[in-house]
């Protein structure tokens, strides 16, 4: 899958297989977490509306999920796991009540430890796909080359990126159909990787 592709039947398919790719990896729990992240997680922040927020174990279990992904990092599963419950849920409100605008929204979320821009950003994409795409590894590649910098400032130029793609003439039209893009660029990278293509 290529970033400049504007081939929209390339991107259902790939989304389409991702369920059955993911399967295939044979990571333990990986099928279960994702299935969290995707499903569980925005219905979950969505039943809580008007006041929408994520509690310390979604959040643990959502560093599972991230960390399931790439390098596993147990330090940041342990700082998660151990913060106190109304932190985060008011820094949650706080980052979702900021949307749209992202860089807010982000830094509201940072305050917590363990949580950079990359596990805010995934907490922001469980709410608000739309708006605030996950910032993963393949994604950042993909949609800014060999840029391993998860700053604040690299993570807005992401999202830039991926809305003018969503408002480009390709008829790729939505930033939540593009924000998927991440999942798709990175489950081949993933099934490449472990196959040895």
């Amino acid at each position: 899958m290529d970033f400049g592709s504007s081939d929209v039947s390339l991107w259902k398919n790939s989304l389409s297989a991702y369920p059955t790719r993911i399967q295939s990896l044979n990571k333990p729990n990986l099928v279960s977490l994702d299935d969290f992240y995707r499903i569980e997680l925005p219905s979950l922040i969505n039943q809580r509306n008007p006041d929408p927020h994520i509690t310390t174990p979604e959040l643990s279990k959502l560093m599972q999920w991230k960390l399931s992904r790439g390098k596993w990092r147990p330090r940041l599963l342990d700082f998660v796991s151990s913060l106190d419950e109304s932190l985060v849920k008011s820094a949650s409100q706080k980052a979702f009540e900021s949307l749209p605008d992202v860089s807010k929204a982000v830094s509201a979320l940072t305050v917590l430890k363990g949580v950079g821009p990359a596990t805010a950003s995934a907490v922001l994409a469980a709410y608000a796909p739309g708006v605030a795409p996950f910032m993963s590894d393949e994604a950042m590649e993909a949609v800014l080359g060999n840029s391993k910098d998860y700053t604040l400032k690299q993570y807005l130029l992401f999202v830039d990126k991926l809305q003018t793609k969503s408002k480009s003439d390709s008829g790729v039209r939505t930033l939540t159909f593009v924000s998927c893009f991440g999942l798709v660029i990175a489950l081949h990278s993933i099934v490449t990787d472990c196959i040895g293509l």
